[in-house]
């Protein structure tokens, strides 16, 4: 993960990251998830709380573009619900969070199910999963134009979070 931290620190102009899993099992994130599941408020979370959107908000001040695509299933999972608030941080520190449901357009989202980070549009950081979700391996790579072709896919068929909550906000049981 630092050499991933180190590869965003050097990007820029872009960093894009594709998510497809409906569950991540991440040490940090597991008592919050757990708070989530419990109905407890979730701490705040932004740039002034947490030292990633720290970088990433630094990062869109100094000219870099960020984005992400959660291509993602119906019925959500509770792992997608507590992701779906928790990407406000992410927004709030500038990244532009959409999200893309496979249904709807699935003959250009069901061939999307690895996840990866776009530096740059020079360098991608392929990541493997095992079926929980844990992160296995980070596979850099400088053959992106496949990449860059699933990002274009993913934004064009992506609609953004703030937009995308409303529609879902009877499934994730908490307002905000």
């Amino acid at each position: 993960m630092d050499e991933l931290i180190d590869l965003l620190r050097n990007t820029r102009q872009s960093v894009f990251r594709l998510e497809t899993l409906s569950s991540y099992t991440a040490a940090g994130e597991a008592e919050l998830l757990r708070a989530f599941e419990a109905g407890l408020p979730l701490p705040p979370r932004g740039p002034d709380t947490d030292p990633w959107l720290r970088m990433v908000a630094d990062s869109v001040r100094d000219g870099t573009s960020w984005s992400r695509v959660h291509v993602l299933d119906r019925p959500l999972s509770d792992y997608l619900r507590f992701e779906l608030l928790g990407y406000q941080g992410n927004i709030a520190a500038g990244e532009d969070v959409r999200i893309a449901e496979r249904a709807t357009h699935p003959e250009a989202l069901n061939a999307m199910t690895r996840d990866f980070w776009l530096l740059d549009e020079a360098l991608a950081v392929v990541i493997e999963y095992d079926h929980d979700g844990r992160r296995l391996t980070m596979e850099p790579t400088n053959k992106v134009s496949s990449f860059v072709g699933q990002r274009d896919i993913a934004m064009r068929y992506s609609v953004p979070l703030l937009d995308y909550l409303p529609l879902v906000q009877h499934e994730i049981r908490r307002s905000w």
